[in-house]
Protein backbone atom coordinates (compact mmCIF):
# COMPACT_ATOMS: atom_id res chain seq x y z
CA UNK A 1 0.00 0.00 0.00
CA UNK A 2 1.42 3.22 -0.91
CA UNK A 3 1.99 6.59 0.86
CA UNK A 4 -1.03 8.14 2.28
CA UNK A 5 0.20 11.47 0.75
CA UNK A 6 -1.15 10.01 -2.47
CA UNK A 7 -4.62 10.01 -0.49
CA UNK A 8 -3.94 14.26 0.12
CA UNK A 9 -3.17 16.05 -2.86
CA UNK A 10 -2.56 19.59 -2.52
CA UNK A 11 -3.96 21.49 -6.03
CA UNK A 12 -6.88 23.30 -7.62
CA UNK A 13 -10.09 22.03 -8.55
CA UNK A 14 -12.56 21.21 -9.75
CA UNK A 15 -12.11 17.95 -10.44
CA UNK A 16 -9.18 15.14 -9.30
CA UNK A 17 -9.47 13.21 -11.73
CA UNK A 18 -10.64 15.68 -14.58
CA UNK A 19 -8.50 18.83 -13.90
CA UNK A 20 -5.77 17.27 -11.62
CA UNK A 21 -4.79 14.28 -13.32
CA UNK A 22 -5.27 15.60 -17.11
CA UNK A 23 -3.18 18.36 -15.81
CA UNK A 24 0.42 15.88 -14.60
CA UNK A 25 -0.11 14.44 -17.93
CA UNK A 26 0.20 16.87 -20.16
CA UNK A 27 3.17 18.11 -18.33
CA UNK A 28 4.78 14.69 -18.24
CA UNK A 29 3.85 14.18 -21.97
CA UNK A 30 5.43 17.46 -22.89
CA UNK A 31 8.10 17.43 -20.74
CA UNK A 32 9.27 13.90 -22.64
CA UNK A 33 8.54 15.61 -26.24
CA UNK A 34 9.66 19.13 -26.12
CA UNK A 35 10.83 19.31 -29.74
CA UNK A 36 7.89 18.14 -31.15
CA UNK A 37 5.79 20.59 -33.56
CA UNK A 38 2.35 19.62 -32.67
CA UNK A 39 0.30 17.81 -30.67
CA UNK A 40 -2.78 15.74 -30.04
CA UNK A 41 -5.21 15.10 -26.96
CA UNK A 42 -8.11 11.82 -27.30
CA UNK A 43 -10.10 12.56 -24.52
CA UNK A 44 -12.09 8.95 -24.08
CA UNK A 45 -15.35 7.73 -21.77
CA UNK A 46 -16.31 9.71 -18.41
CA UNK A 47 -13.00 11.87 -19.11
CA UNK A 48 -14.72 12.94 -22.61
CA UNK A 49 -18.43 13.16 -21.13
CA UNK A 50 -17.77 15.47 -18.69
CA UNK A 51 -14.57 17.13 -19.71
CA UNK A 52 -15.42 20.55 -20.61
CA UNK A 53 -17.49 21.12 -16.99
CA UNK A 54 -14.23 19.86 -15.33
CA UNK A 55 -11.94 22.10 -17.38
CA UNK A 56 -9.93 19.11 -18.70
CA UNK A 57 -9.73 21.02 -21.85
CA UNK A 58 -8.78 24.04 -20.20
CA UNK A 59 -6.10 22.57 -18.25
CA UNK A 60 -4.49 20.54 -21.23
CA UNK A 61 -4.56 24.17 -23.60
CA UNK A 62 -2.76 26.02 -20.57
CA UNK A 63 0.03 23.32 -20.63
CA UNK A 64 0.12 23.33 -23.99
CA UNK A 65 0.20 27.33 -24.11
CA UNK A 66 1.97 28.84 -27.64
CA UNK A 67 2.01 25.24 -29.01
CA UNK A 68 -0.04 23.38 -32.11
CA UNK A 69 -2.67 21.14 -30.22
CA UNK A 70 -5.29 19.35 -31.25
CA UNK A 71 -8.21 18.17 -28.79
CA UNK A 72 -10.63 15.28 -29.60
CA UNK A 73 -13.48 14.13 -27.52
CA UNK A 74 -14.86 10.26 -27.44
CA UNK A 75 -17.21 10.26 -24.63
CA UNK A 76 -18.82 6.96 -26.07
CA UNK A 77 -15.44 5.00 -26.44
CA UNK A 78 -14.26 3.40 -22.74
CA UNK A 79 -10.63 1.56 -22.86
CA UNK A 80 -10.53 -1.20 -20.76
CA UNK A 81 -8.49 -0.09 -18.36
CA UNK A 82 -10.21 2.75 -16.67
CA UNK A 83 -13.00 4.72 -17.61
CA UNK A 84 -10.84 7.88 -17.53
CA UNK A 85 -8.38 7.90 -20.30
CA UNK A 86 -6.53 9.74 -22.31
CA UNK A 87 -4.14 9.80 -25.76
CA UNK A 88 -1.39 12.34 -26.26
CA UNK A 89 0.50 11.99 -29.62
CA UNK A 90 3.45 14.16 -30.62
CA UNK A 91 4.75 14.96 -34.43
CA UNK A 92 7.60 16.24 -35.81
CA UNK A 93 7.63 18.65 -38.52
CA UNK A 94 7.04 16.54 -41.29
CA UNK A 95 4.03 15.24 -39.50
CA UNK A 96 5.69 11.81 -38.33
CA UNK A 97 4.64 10.55 -35.06
CA UNK A 98 7.27 10.94 -32.51
CA UNK A 99 5.88 9.78 -29.51
CA UNK A 100 2.42 8.03 -28.04
CA UNK A 101 0.91 7.49 -25.06
CA UNK A 102 -1.91 6.45 -23.56
CA UNK A 103 -2.35 6.55 -19.70
CA UNK A 104 -6.02 6.96 -17.34
CA UNK A 105 -6.68 9.39 -14.78
CA UNK A 106 -7.78 7.17 -11.78
CA UNK A 107 -9.30 9.57 -8.98
CA UNK A 108 -7.50 11.62 -6.25
CA UNK A 109 -5.11 13.31 -9.35
CA UNK A 110 -3.27 9.58 -9.76
CA UNK A 111 -2.17 8.45 -13.22
CA UNK A 112 -1.57 5.03 -14.52
CA UNK A 113 -0.75 3.93 -18.08
CA UNK A 114 -0.60 0.10 -19.15
CA UNK A 115 2.52 -0.44 -18.19
CA UNK A 116 2.00 0.55 -14.17
CA UNK A 117 -0.21 -0.05 -11.61
CA UNK A 118 0.43 2.92 -9.44
CA UNK A 119 2.76 6.43 -9.72
CA UNK A 120 4.63 5.17 -6.28
CA UNK A 121 6.21 2.44 -4.90
CA UNK A 122 3.84 0.45 -1.55
CA UNK A 123 5.74 1.59 1.77
CA UNK A 124 3.10 -0.22 3.96
CA UNK A 125 3.46 -3.97 4.27
CA UNK A 126 -0.61 -4.63 5.00
CA UNK A 127 -3.23 -3.60 2.64
CA UNK A 128 -6.14 -4.22 4.53
CA UNK A 129 -8.08 -2.85 8.15
CA UNK A 130 -8.27 -6.12 9.05
CA UNK A 131 -4.26 -6.93 9.06
CA UNK A 132 -3.52 -3.04 10.20
CA UNK A 133 -5.94 -3.82 13.70
CA UNK A 134 -4.13 -7.19 13.82
CA UNK A 135 -0.94 -5.12 14.01
CA UNK A 136 -2.30 -2.31 15.85
CA UNK A 137 -3.49 -5.26 18.90
CA UNK A 138 -0.29 -6.92 18.66
CA UNK A 139 2.19 -3.86 18.85
CA UNK A 140 -0.25 -1.30 21.54
CA UNK A 141 -0.34 1.10 18.89
CA UNK A 142 -3.03 3.82 17.59
CA UNK A 143 -4.45 3.65 13.63
CA UNK A 144 -1.64 7.05 13.68
CA UNK A 145 1.08 5.38 15.05
CA UNK A 146 0.88 3.04 12.75
CA UNK A 147 0.94 5.24 9.85
CA UNK A 148 4.19 7.02 11.72
CA UNK A 149 5.77 3.61 11.98
CA UNK A 150 6.38 3.02 8.03
CA UNK A 151 5.46 6.42 6.74
CA UNK A 152 8.36 8.46 9.18
CA UNK A 153 8.32 11.78 11.20
CA UNK A 154 8.51 13.84 8.13
CA UNK A 155 4.74 12.70 7.83
CA UNK A 156 3.69 15.27 10.63
CA UNK A 157 4.99 18.21 8.45
CA UNK A 158 3.03 17.04 5.34
CA UNK A 159 0.01 16.84 7.32
CA UNK A 160 0.37 19.73 8.78
CA UNK A 161 0.61 21.81 5.06
CA UNK A 162 -2.47 19.46 3.74
CA UNK A 163 -4.48 20.82 7.65
CA UNK A 164 -3.89 24.64 6.63
CA UNK A 165 -4.78 24.26 3.04
CA UNK A 166 -7.90 23.02 4.63
CA UNK A 167 -7.80 25.78 6.96
CA UNK A 168 -7.48 28.31 4.04
CA UNK A 169 -9.86 27.06 1.76
CA UNK A 170 -12.74 27.12 4.53
CA UNK A 171 -11.84 30.91 5.36
CA UNK A 172 -11.81 31.76 1.45
CA UNK A 173 -14.95 29.94 1.09
CA UNK A 174 -16.46 31.81 4.18
CA UNK A 175 -15.74 34.99 3.20
CA UNK A 176 -16.93 34.88 -0.62
CA UNK A 177 -20.26 35.56 -2.53
CA UNK A 178 -21.79 35.34 -5.29
CA UNK A 179 -22.38 32.51 -8.43
CA UNK A 180 -20.12 29.63 -8.93
CA UNK A 181 -18.63 29.85 -12.35
CA UNK A 182 -20.57 27.63 -15.14
CA UNK A 183 -23.77 27.68 -17.08
CA UNK A 184 -25.62 26.62 -13.68
CA UNK A 185 -25.30 30.14 -12.27
CA UNK A 186 -25.28 28.28 -8.89
CA UNK A 187 -25.21 30.72 -5.80
CA UNK A 188 -22.79 29.93 -3.35
CA UNK A 189 -24.28 29.64 -0.06
CA UNK A 190 -21.32 29.26 2.89
CA UNK A 191 -20.98 32.73 3.86
CA UNK A 192 -24.57 33.14 4.72
CA UNK A 193 -25.70 29.25 5.85
CA UNK A 194 -22.59 30.68 8.52
CA UNK A 195 -24.04 34.18 9.36
CA UNK A 196 -27.84 32.97 9.57
CA UNK A 197 -26.42 29.89 11.80
CA UNK A 198 -25.25 32.64 14.45
CA UNK A 199 -28.68 33.41 15.45
CA UNK A 200 -30.16 30.10 16.52
CA UNK A 201 -29.64 28.01 19.48
CA UNK A 202 -26.90 25.74 19.83
CA UNK A 203 -28.18 22.80 18.21
CA UNK A 204 -28.81 24.01 14.88
CA UNK A 205 -26.09 26.60 15.19
CA UNK A 206 -23.53 24.28 15.20
CA UNK A 207 -25.13 22.10 12.53
CA UNK A 208 -24.86 25.16 10.34
CA UNK A 209 -21.40 25.55 10.90
CA UNK A 210 -20.37 21.87 9.69
CA UNK A 211 -22.97 22.80 6.27
CA UNK A 212 -20.84 26.02 5.99
CA UNK A 213 -17.66 24.37 6.59
CA UNK A 214 -18.48 21.83 4.38
CA UNK A 215 -20.23 24.25 1.62
CA UNK A 216 -16.86 26.59 1.54
CA UNK A 217 -14.60 24.19 0.55
CA UNK A 218 -16.87 22.40 -2.30
CA UNK A 219 -17.37 25.90 -3.54
CA UNK A 220 -14.24 26.99 -3.51
CA UNK A 221 -13.12 23.72 -5.50
CA UNK A 222 -15.87 24.19 -7.94
CA UNK A 223 -14.73 27.55 -8.65
CA UNK A 224 -11.09 26.29 -9.08
CA UNK A 225 -9.98 27.06 -6.18
CA UNK A 226 -6.78 25.59 -4.14
CA UNK A 227 -8.06 22.55 -1.96
CA UNK A 228 -6.67 19.12 -0.77
CA UNK A 229 -8.39 16.30 -2.64
CA UNK A 230 -9.49 14.08 0.86
CA UNK A 231 -9.58 11.90 -1.21
CA UNK A 232 -10.95 13.76 -4.58
CA UNK A 233 -11.73 17.06 -5.45
CA UNK A 234 -15.38 16.41 -6.08
CA UNK A 235 -15.53 15.18 -1.92
CA UNK A 236 -12.92 17.61 -0.39
CA UNK A 237 -15.24 19.64 1.92
CA UNK A 238 -15.84 16.42 3.89
CA UNK A 239 -13.35 16.03 6.12
CA UNK A 240 -11.96 19.29 6.24
CA UNK A 241 -15.62 20.64 7.45
CA UNK A 242 -15.21 17.69 10.26
CA UNK A 243 -11.85 18.39 11.48
CA UNK A 244 -12.36 22.15 11.49
CA UNK A 245 -16.29 21.42 13.65
CA UNK A 246 -14.26 19.96 16.43
CA UNK A 247 -11.64 22.11 16.50
CA UNK A 248 -14.60 24.96 17.15
CA UNK A 249 -16.89 23.07 18.94
CA UNK A 250 -14.82 20.56 20.94
CA UNK A 251 -11.02 22.81 20.86
CA UNK A 252 -9.04 19.98 19.54
CA UNK A 253 -5.28 21.05 19.40
CA UNK A 254 -3.86 20.69 16.38
CA UNK A 255 -1.21 17.88 17.02
CA UNK A 256 -4.77 15.89 17.78
CA UNK A 257 -6.23 16.97 14.11
CA UNK A 258 -2.46 16.07 12.47
CA UNK A 259 -3.49 12.61 14.28
CA UNK A 260 -6.74 11.92 13.20
CA UNK A 261 -5.39 13.45 9.51
CA UNK A 262 -2.78 10.61 9.74
CA UNK A 263 -6.20 7.82 10.38
CA UNK A 264 -8.32 9.39 8.07
CA UNK A 265 -5.51 8.95 5.20
CA UNK A 266 -5.13 5.18 6.23
CA UNK A 267 -8.78 4.72 5.87
CA UNK A 268 -8.77 6.07 2.46
CA UNK A 269 -6.16 4.45 1.64
CA UNK A 270 -7.28 1.35 1.65
CA UNK A 271 -10.32 1.92 -0.01
CA UNK A 272 -8.61 3.45 -2.80
CA UNK A 273 -6.19 0.26 -2.68
CA UNK A 274 -8.82 -1.99 -2.33
CA UNK A 275 -11.37 -0.88 -4.88
CA UNK A 276 -11.68 2.77 -5.79
CA UNK A 277 -11.90 6.45 -5.10
CA UNK A 278 -12.85 7.41 -8.90
CA UNK A 279 -16.15 8.89 -9.47
CA UNK A 280 -15.99 7.52 -13.28
CA UNK A 281 -14.93 3.99 -12.30
CA UNK A 282 -17.34 2.99 -9.01
CA UNK A 283 -19.65 6.14 -8.57
CA UNK A 284 -19.94 8.99 -6.09
CA UNK A 285 -20.00 6.05 -3.52
CA UNK A 286 -16.24 6.14 -4.23
CA UNK A 287 -15.56 9.73 -3.55
CA UNK A 288 -18.31 11.24 -1.08
CA UNK A 289 -18.44 7.75 0.72
CA UNK A 290 -14.92 7.53 0.99
CA UNK A 291 -14.25 10.94 2.16
CA UNK A 292 -17.32 10.25 4.73
CA UNK A 293 -15.56 6.78 6.11
CA UNK A 294 -12.24 8.76 6.54
CA UNK A 295 -14.02 11.67 8.17
CA UNK A 296 -16.00 9.40 10.44
CA UNK A 297 -12.89 7.68 11.41
CA UNK A 298 -10.78 10.76 11.99
CA UNK A 299 -13.90 12.58 14.38
CA UNK A 300 -13.97 8.88 16.84
CA UNK A 301 -10.18 9.18 16.79
CA UNK A 302 -10.47 12.43 18.32
CA UNK A 303 -13.24 11.86 20.60
CA UNK A 304 -10.59 9.25 22.18
CA UNK A 305 -12.53 6.22 20.47
CA UNK A 306 -11.05 2.40 20.56
CA UNK A 307 -9.71 1.34 17.50
CA UNK A 308 -12.43 -1.13 17.14
CA UNK A 309 -14.94 1.82 17.49
CA UNK A 310 -13.14 3.79 14.46
CA UNK A 311 -12.90 0.97 12.11
CA UNK A 312 -16.74 0.42 13.33
CA UNK A 313 -17.57 4.33 12.30
CA UNK A 314 -15.59 4.32 9.52
CA UNK A 315 -17.67 1.00 8.15
CA UNK A 316 -20.79 3.13 8.33
CA UNK A 317 -19.59 6.04 6.77
CA UNK A 318 -19.31 3.85 3.47
CA UNK A 319 -22.00 1.10 3.95
CA UNK A 320 -24.57 4.51 4.65
CA UNK A 321 -23.32 5.70 1.08
CA UNK A 322 -23.43 2.01 -1.05
CA UNK A 323 -25.31 2.78 -4.40
CA UNK A 324 -24.67 6.13 -4.78
CA UNK A 325 -24.32 7.17 -8.43
CA UNK A 326 -22.27 9.78 -9.94
CA UNK A 327 -24.30 11.89 -11.92
CA UNK A 328 -23.26 15.75 -12.11
CA UNK A 329 -25.39 18.26 -13.97
CA UNK A 330 -24.46 19.59 -17.00
CA UNK A 331 -20.75 18.00 -16.06
CA UNK A 332 -20.11 20.41 -13.40
CA UNK A 333 -19.12 19.67 -9.47
CA UNK A 334 -21.81 21.48 -8.30
CA UNK A 335 -25.32 19.77 -8.35
CA UNK A 336 -25.53 17.76 -6.29
CA UNK A 337 -21.87 17.09 -5.74
CA UNK A 338 -21.93 20.11 -3.18
CA UNK A 339 -24.43 19.13 -1.19
CA UNK A 340 -23.59 15.44 -0.97
CA UNK A 341 -20.51 17.34 0.94
CA UNK A 342 -22.33 18.91 3.59
CA UNK A 343 -24.69 15.88 4.45
CA UNK A 344 -21.17 13.12 4.22
CA UNK A 345 -19.72 15.52 7.12
CA UNK A 346 -22.98 15.47 8.96
CA UNK A 347 -23.47 12.03 8.97
CA UNK A 348 -19.81 11.53 9.69
CA UNK A 349 -20.44 13.41 13.25
CA UNK A 350 -23.76 10.67 13.49
CA UNK A 351 -21.10 8.14 12.47
CA UNK A 352 -18.99 8.98 15.51
CA UNK A 353 -21.86 9.57 17.82
CA UNK A 354 -22.99 6.06 17.33
CA UNK A 355 -19.87 4.12 17.20
CA UNK A 356 -18.86 5.60 20.68
CA UNK A 357 -22.07 4.40 22.40
CA UNK A 358 -21.02 0.70 21.20
CA UNK A 359 -17.87 -1.79 22.05
CA UNK A 360 -17.06 -1.61 18.58
CA UNK A 361 -18.37 -4.89 17.91
CA UNK A 362 -20.65 -5.24 14.77
CA UNK A 363 -21.44 -7.90 12.18
CA UNK A 364 -19.81 -6.47 8.84
CA UNK A 365 -16.27 -5.36 8.70
CA UNK A 366 -14.90 -2.27 6.93
CA UNK A 367 -12.87 -4.58 4.73
CA UNK A 368 -16.10 -6.41 3.64
CA UNK A 369 -17.96 -2.90 2.88
CA UNK A 370 -15.02 -2.00 0.79
CA UNK A 371 -15.48 -4.82 -1.44
CA UNK A 372 -18.97 -4.52 -1.75
CA UNK A 373 -18.47 -0.75 -2.73
CA UNK A 374 -16.48 -2.02 -5.18
CA UNK A 375 -18.59 -4.61 -6.79
CA UNK A 376 -21.75 -2.25 -6.36
CA UNK A 377 -19.66 0.61 -8.71
CA UNK A 378 -19.17 -2.00 -11.23
CA UNK A 379 -22.29 -3.19 -11.68
CA UNK A 380 -23.71 0.17 -12.13
CA UNK A 381 -24.72 1.01 -15.49
CA UNK A 382 -22.44 3.49 -17.08
CA UNK A 383 -24.37 6.49 -17.29
CA UNK A 384 -24.54 6.52 -14.07
CA UNK A 385 -20.75 6.86 -13.36
CA UNK A 386 -19.89 10.23 -13.93
CA UNK A 387 -21.09 10.65 -18.04
CA UNK A 388 -23.83 13.11 -16.93
CA UNK A 389 -26.19 11.09 -18.89
CA UNK A 390 -28.09 9.18 -16.64
CA UNK A 391 -29.52 9.91 -12.82
CA UNK A 392 -30.24 13.79 -11.50
CA UNK A 393 -27.86 14.81 -14.38
CA UNK A 394 -30.61 13.46 -16.66
CA UNK A 395 -32.63 16.40 -15.98
CA UNK A 396 -32.78 20.30 -16.76
CA UNK A 397 -31.37 22.14 -13.52
CA UNK A 398 -30.73 25.57 -15.62
CA UNK A 399 -32.58 28.28 -13.89
CA UNK A 400 -35.83 28.93 -13.68
CA UNK A 401 -37.30 32.38 -14.97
Amino acid sequence: MESIKEIYKIGHGPSSSHTMGPKKAAVKFLEKTPGASRFEVILYGSLAATGKGHLTDYVIEQTFAGRELKILWEPKTFLPRHPNALKFTAFDSTDAVLDEWTCYSVGGGALIDDFTESETTSIYPHSTMQEIMTWCNRNEKQFWEYVEEYEGADIWDFLDEVWEVMLASIKRGLATDGNLPGGLRLPRKAASFNVKGQNFATPFKRRSQLFSFALAVSEENASGGKIVAAPTCGACGVLPAVLQYFRKVHKMEKKTILRALATAGLIGNIVKTNASISGAEVGCQGEVGTACAMASGAATQMMGGSINQIEYSAEMGLEHHLGLTCDPVAGLVQIPCIERNAFAAERAVAHNNYSLLTDGRHRISFDEVVETMYNTGIDLQSKYRETSEGGLAHFDALPKC
